[in-house]
């Protein structure tokens, strides 16, 4: 029997279809910038939710046509909609509108289903890891070895958040980003680090766009990114290339997923700082994330 899964982020919206033998029939993302504005406490905009209500309705009607019903499509909510005020009566409307049952998933589930989508895409190795899952509005970091992780912090910055709060998405200056890697050395140093990793994967749409740029791609091939390592050098570079750039520029540099470039040059700040502080001179990149974590765990 198919199996379909929806994320709902605070930047995008995902959605992954697969059959009885775990083949994906469909694999689909979408930028809606749900959590736009949205600060700590605040609503989600009119314009924001049609957008995403667009989007799941094509995704209740993808999901429905490979033989997954609404009703069985397991979809979730994270970080906008943990703070959103009307999140509920959001999904009231999809409810209404699709028949899609979203609910918010708590930063910890975020963290267990995180963990197991990235691991599903990889070869196993022993050591411990670190899954770290820049989103739009928290970034997780997840510490252990084998099916369970041992540690996991939730970080209040995400690539929007980041830079709504301090670079804006206009052309950035270089005092800008002094003031957002600051805050992110702050955030970061609160990590506490019980099993230090010694390899890091990274997940979710900012590091999966910055692996595809690294790779010089300009149309999406999800067979290169799966399992790219992404440096730190490369990661210096890349923020390099993207501070220096105009919003014009930026859409170009970042081709596979033009509706991102504005948040890369943040997610990029983030990844550093946390592969830093974990004593890491790079990662790999998985196009795994949450919602493969959803389709792992038992109906």
């Amino acid at each position: 029997m198919s199996r379909a899964a929806i994320d709902l982020g605070s930047n995008s919206v995902l959605l992954t279809v697969v059959d009885d033998g775990g083949l994906v029939l469909h694999d689909e993302a979408r930028v809606v910038g749900l959590g736009k504005s949205l600060g700590d406490g605040g609503a989600f905009l009119p314009e924001r939710m049609d957008a995403a209500a667009s989007a799941l309705a094509d995704f209740a009607a993808t999901a429905d046509r490979l033989g997954v019903p609404p009703i069985r499509v397991a979809a979730v909510a994270t970080s906008a909609a943990r703070r959103a005020t009307n999140a509920r009566a959001f999904f009231a409307r999809i409810r209404s509108e699709t028949g899609l049952e979203l609910r918010t998933i708590s930063g910890q589930e975020e963290a267990q289903l995180s963990w197991l989508g990235a691991r599903s895409g990889l070869e196993q190795a022993p050591g411990p890891l670190a899954v770290i899952d820049i989103g739009g509005g928290s970034t997780e970091v997840i510490v252990g070895q084998g099916p369970t992780p041992r540690a996991r912090r939730s970080l209040e910055a995400g690539s929007v958040r980041l830079t709504e709060t301090f670079l804006g998405t206009g052309t950035v200056g270089p005092a800008d980003l002094a003031r957002a890697r600051g805050h992110v050395k702050a955030l970061v140093a609160t990590l506490s680090w019980s099993q230090r990793p010694t390899r890091a994967v990274a997940v979710a749409g900012t590091a999966t766009t910055l692996a595809a740029m690294d790779a010089g791609l300009i149309r999406w091939d999800s067979t290169v990114v799966q399992g790219h390592t992404l440096s730190r050098a490369r990661l210096a570079a890349l923020t390099d290339a993207l501070l220096a750039a105009s919003p014009a520029k930026r859409r170009q540099l970042a081709q596979v997923s033009p509706e991102r470039a504005d948040f890369l040059l943040a997610g990029a700040v983030l990844l550093d700082a946390i592969l830093e502080a974990a004593g890491l001179q790079g990662c790999e990149v998985s196009v795994r994330g949450l919602r493969y974590g959803l389709l792992v765990v038992p109906d």
